[in-house]
């Protein structure tokens, strides 16, 4: 049978960084198997549900670079995807279960089972959740009140007595009581809405989902899975329960960490490979000795003996250094058309189609700069000089620490006759024609040197200052050495 595994979030709130991992797994594993990767939305929380999720949901994938081969938005053979869509399925199976005796009409409404609730608090009973008054109601008592407008659950009948047993590819065999179930859970609202439990057996069975591939929170809710296979006669899938996420803390990711939603990655300026090489690494190996793979590689090498038991922990510094490395792995052209959405935020490019294009400033600009970036969003602060002329700092900024104001100043001088007279596109003979004026005059060549980068870029701390010359253009670094000069020889004595 081809492998078939699927991504099943609910469009709740935005992606995040535990989704996509599960995503991504799935994915792997489709690939790797030859199977297929399949897109199915959980919408049936109505409540918080929201169409500006299923978008991010969209935007994230489409950013990210790996996508489903069946879904809502592509269609495919198993469809419709969304939940939603599919009430009339769930509401036949609830009854199916209902008539075969492994599920019940449930008459109960909220206001007995708060009643029940504040009684097994106040007793403190181990005996905890519905206590199922309903399960031995007759059929035709069940319809006598259906008939008088009293619109019923449907409720799972978990067997009393004994154990349920499931295989983990990753744990191996669980064993779980069943009076530990939760009692008797309800399948079907009184709405007709189905709950998760439900519509997600139904639609595994329905999809030929082969391999369910999901986090470890989620398995408490496999013994209930299972005896509801069982009731159906369906066989259940492999289940294969993720290594957890964790803080540095220990404690599950969550907000509290910093970023979790991609999106906010996505701004704060990480390449999309970086976030999927390092997330694929949450858990899993893939080769000894290496860190960087692209997506394809992966895809060859991932296998379910490769994962651990074991949490992972999320590590911002080992993210910070994937995403430097795929920096650094980028042409001048495709760095610079991925900046260029930040340089257009801080005001330094024309927002728009433009966007996709950079101009010659851009791309000359990013071999000063690629050693320097650790995000995409560092871009604006450190090529500001680029666009326009830096403010003048403090005096203490252009004296070298052997000379004065007046030193200085004659190294400025000093720096604007060779500015003028130097060819700054052989970078190793216009560094060698400061050397030997340094010598000439006298001087260490920082401090020639100093004077003249301050002036340029406005920082002691800056790109290649010979190539920054080369890219603003002799004239512009001539007209902010004179303006240097000129601003420190008006400083009061």
């Amino acid at each position: 049978m081809a492998t078939r595994v699927r991504y099943a979030p609910s469009p709740t709130g935005n992606q995040h960084i535990g989704g996509v991992r599960t995503a991504l797994i799935n994915y792997l594993f489709a690939r790797a198997t030859g199977g297929k990767f399949i897109l199915r939305l959980e919408d049936t929380d109505r409540s918080r549900y929201g169409e500006e999720y299923v978008r991010n949901l969209y935007d994230t994938f489409a950013w990210l670079g790996f996508y489903w081969d069946e879904g809502p938005d592509i269609g495919g053979p198993a469809g419709p995807y969304i939940q939603s869509e599919r009430f009339d399925l769930y509401r036949g199976y609830a009854k199916k279960l209902v008539e075969i005796d492994k599920a019940y009409y449930c008459f109960c409404d909220e206001e007995r089972l708060e009643r029940l609730r504040d009684e097994q608090n106040a007793a403190k009973s181990g005996d905890q959740g519905y206590d199922r008054h309903c399960r031995k109601l007759g059929v035709k008592e069940a319809q006598a009140r259906t008939a008088e407008g009293k619109n019923p659950v449907i409720r799972l009948k978990i067997p009393l007595e004994g154990t349920t047993v499931f295989h983990d590819s990753l744990l191996g065999k669980i064993e779980w009581k069943n009076e530990d179930i939760s009692p008797d859970p309800v399948l079907l609202k009184s709405d007709g809405f189905p709950t998760y439990h439900l519509a997600n057996v139904v639609d595994d069975h329905l999809m030929k989902i082969t391999h369910v591939m999901r986090a470890q929170e989620w398995i408490p809710s496999a013994p209930m899975h299972k005896i509801m296979y069982d009731a159906f006669g369906w066989t259940q899938p492999e289940l294969c329960h993720l290594p957890m996420v964790l803080g540095s803390d220990g404690h599950k990711l969550s907000k509290r960490h910093g970023a979790t939603a991609v999106n906010e990655f996505r701004k704060a300026g990480y390449l999309p490979e970086a976030l999927i090489n390092y997330i694929a690494h949450l858990g899993c190996s893939f080769e000894d000795g290496r860190d960087i793979f692209t997506l394809g590689e992966m895809e060859q090498l991932f296998k379910i003996e490769r994962l651990n038991k074991a949490p992972a922990v999320f590590d911002y510094q080992k993210l910070e250094w994937y995403n430097g490395q795929y920096i650094r792995q980028k042409s001048d052209e495709e760095l610079a058309r991925l900046v260029m959405p930040f340089l257009a935020e801080a005001g330094f490019a024309a927002p728009g189609p433009a966007l996709a294009e950079p101009g010659p400033l851009e791309i000359a600009a990013m071999p000063l700069v690629r050693e320097r970036l650790k995000f995409l969003s560092d871009a604006p602060k450190i090529m500001a000089y680029l666009y326009h002329r830096p403010e003048m700092p403090g005096e203490s900024e252009f004296v070298p620490k052997k000379l004065d104001r007046h030193g200085t100043i004659q190294m400025l001088e000093e720096a604007i006759a060779l500015v003028a007279s130097t060819d700054f596109s052989e970078i190793e003979a216009a560094e060698e024609k400061f050397r030997a004026r340094a010598t000439e005059i006298g001087v260490k060549l920082g401090d020639l040197m100093m004077p003249l980068r301050v002036a340029v870029t406005g920082s002691r701390v800056s790109p290649p200052l010979f190539e920054s010359v080369r890219v603003l253009g002799a004239q512009e670094c001539k007209a902010r050495l004179q303006a240097a000069k000129a601003y420190l020889s008006a400083l009061p004595a």
